[in-house]
């Protein structure tokens, strides 16, 4: 598959080092032993294995790190009330320890959620690794293969229900992921269930909210082509974007597509995925201040080697 052999050559080319923070699991042993064995990226993983010459193990309690870890822990957690025994716990915990090594700059980036649920992750990369300069909130995103292209459906994994500044944020973040990982230029799709006041905007909240999102994009980032609100068909085909939304600077060929709530991005990208065929690689977390991302508790070991792809290509990018 061209775009995910493009990612791995982009993560090969840097050969960052990623930490896994379940290197107990097989899934997670498989994949970082192939991950390695192609260059991808130095590899370690948190757990309890005896290495080899292509991945390393460390086990949190016994590393020579954990107590310079737990110092820094309680130096950044200690005003929100966290004892110095309690940052201690924090960064012995596979998670904790994993996001420390990529804060102190012991690794590029991190991956979990194997085992732990996207909850425990998200968490403990924003407390620990931050979000990433002049960010005011962190999205995820599927980067989705189609037949004929790759695009990017967003957020499908993290925020509930955006605000407009947060649409605005996860629009403007997405398209510069986009361009990190495959090079194109983004074309940004606002979506909702009408196509340019098809629908009054008074009968439903979102339109407002998508409505004052493009607005913010445009003083933000007045370079990006975007447009909304968009239906699906109007973003997506050129045809019918001429019919439905004449003079719409992305003419229905977007390739970055927001969703006004995460229920509608979630049940997006399965359909696309389940019923049209997609490949769908994510979620991939964008806005920290460097790499963290989560997998599936149901991933397979070839999920786990293109999640590695994506996160050294991210730390290359750096």
């Amino acid at each position: 598959m061209a775009v995910i052999d493009d990612i791995a050559a982009a993560s090969r080319a840097a050969r960052p080092h990623i930490v896994l923070s379940e290197g107990d699991d097989p899934r997670i042993q498989e994949a970082a032993l192939r991950a390695a064995q192609d260059g991808v990226a130095r590899l370690t993983l948190i757990g309890h294995g005896g290495g080899s010459a292509d991945v390393a193990f460390v086990d949190p309690a016994k590393s020579p790190k954990l107590t310079d870890y737990a110092a820094a822990f309680f130096d950044l957690r200690k005003h929100k009330g966290v004892s110095e025994e309690a940052a201690l716990a924090a960064v012995t915990a596979p998670l904790g320890f994993a996001a420390m090594m990529v804060r102190q700059g012991d690794a590029a980036g991190t991956i979990g959620g194997a085992v732990h649920t996207t909850s425990d992750v998200v968490r403990t990369a924003l407390q620990i690794i931050g979000k990433a300069k002049g960010v005011d909130v962190v999205s995820s995103y599927f980067l989705m293969l189609l037949e004929d292209r790759p695009v990017i459906f967003a957020d499908c994994g993290l925020i509930l229900q955006p605000s407009a500044e947060e649409l605005a944020s996860i629009a403007i973040a997405s398209s510069t992921s986009l361009t990190a990982l495959t090079g194109l230029q983004p074309r940004v799709a606002m979506l909702s269930f009408s196509t340019k006041g098809s629908v009054p905007q008074g009968a439903h909240e979102s339109l407002g909210r998508i409505a004052n999102a493009v607005e913010i994009v445009k003083v933000r980032a007045p370079d990006l082509l975007i447009d909304g609100e968009l239906q699906f068909d109007a973003a997506m085909v050129p045809d019918v974007a001429a019919r439905k939304a004449p003079g719409s600077p992305i003419e229905g060929a977007a390739n970055v597509f927001v969703f006004p709530s995460l229920s509608a991005g979630n049940i997006g990208y399965k359909i696309a995925q389940r019923l049209g065929g997609a490949v769908a690689l994510g979620p991939i977390l964008q806005g920290l201040a460097k790499p963290a991302n989560d997998l599936s508790r149901g991933c397979t070991a070839d999920d786990v080697v293109q999640m590695i792809a994506i996160t050294g290509a991210q730390a290359a990018a750096k």
